[in-house]
């Protein structure tokens, strides 16, 4: 898997090649010149929470989800110029799900000790136990567990599916 796949590459004056992760704060303004034409900070993994009463940083920090949100947000007697772009809006929500989607995966992808992805030794003993000629062991790459709370996940959709047959069984 590469690490950048989202990255924006730049090529400096001195013909060296830069690369702008999307967890990078100039990463909005470079992705979308005309919405962010000042050049405002978008998105970074460094943001802090701000307590509504003190107004003090907290030790939190913000998510991706809810950064997005805030900006999105329509508020009273303010205009948020971002919604006047009509299919460049579009794209640009688009493009910052995908954002949210890639920060909740790599969430996943480098907490699977506090997951407790050990615990789950049928699915390694299953791929390595199979013996189909179509499956080749040394093209898996790294394994990691989604969580049932992942929506779109296998154990999400076997959960659905044990949702439903428990209430086709009311039904009967």
């Amino acid at each position: 898997m590469q690490l950048y796949n989202r990255a924006i590459k730049i090529t400096r004056r001195d013909s060296t090649v830069h690369v702008i992760s999307d967890l990078h704060r100039s990463y909005d303004a470079l992705r979308y010149p005309l919405i962010f034409w000042q050049g405002q900070d978008g998105y970074h993994i460094n943001i802090k929470q701000v307590n509504p009463v003190t107004g003090n940083e907290t030790n939190k920090k913000v998510s991706s989800m809810c950064y997005y949100v805030y900006r999105l947000m329509i508020r009273n007697n303010q205009d948020n110029y971002i919604l006047r772009y009509r299919q460049l809006y579009h794209q640009y929500v688009v493009d910052m799900y995908a954002k949210i989607e890639s920060e909740r995966l790599r969430f996943l992808r480098f907490n699977q000790v506090k997951l407790r992805s050990e615990d789950y030794i049928h699915l390694r003993d299953a791929i390595i136990g199979n013996k189909d000629e179509n499956l080749n062991t040394n093209n898996i790459g790294n394994a990691f567990i989604l969580p049932s709370s992942y929506t779109g996940s296998p154990r999400n959709m076997q959960a659905y599916i044990q949702d439903a047959m428990t209430y086709s069984a009311f039904i009967k």
